[in-house]
């Protein structure tokens, strides 16, 4: 990925400077031409495009704030209920993240989304324990962090 990123900027100077256009417009075009090259070069390279990996992480910071909107209204809502029925609950998180990083980014992120906390980390990093503050049906809350959170933690990792 950082050769691909390196190579992208390297033919964006080239055509800078091929086209003696030294301003900012010129390196932008130089770099959709060097994306496009990239393109078409891309089945030289083991791993898969970085602009993927890139595209991933954006859909991944906008799920996140998504997520972390619709979870402050769901907390305003339990505030806000005249009276707390509330169901708070423990549940085992089994994760399929391997690397460090991602159990903990995977970590933050449910921590971070209102309502929800994690607890601990089993010592094989196979287990999160969260605690969640108003939960109806625990296998709906691990699908979806699973088809959530999870899913686009794994397609920014892998390649």
């Amino acid at each position: 990925m950082a050769f691909q990123m390196i190579l992208n900027f390297v033919l964006a100077f080239v055509w800078m400077f091929l086209s003696s256009n030294y301003t900012a417009t010129g390196f932008i075009i130089g770099f959709i031409m060097g994306i496009l090259l990239l393109i078409l070069m891309r089945r030289f390279f083991k791993s898969r495009l970085y602009v993927y990996r890139l595209w991933a992480l954006l859909n991944l910071t906008l799920l996140f704030f998504k997520e972390l909107i619709l979870a402050n209204v769901q907390v305003l809502k339990v505030v806000l209920k005249p009276k707390l029925d509330m169901q708070p609950a423990f549940f085992a998180y089994p994760t399929v993240l391997t690397q460090d990083w991602e159990i903990t980014l995977l970590s933050s992120l449910i921590t971070l989304t209102p309502g929800t906390v994690i607890v601990h980390v089993s010592d094989d990093a196979k287990t999160l324990y969260v605690h969640a503050i108003d939960i109806n049906d625990v296998d709906e809350a691990i699908a979806s962090i699973r088809d959530s959170f999870e899913k686009a933690i794994l397609e920014v990792s892998r390649s």
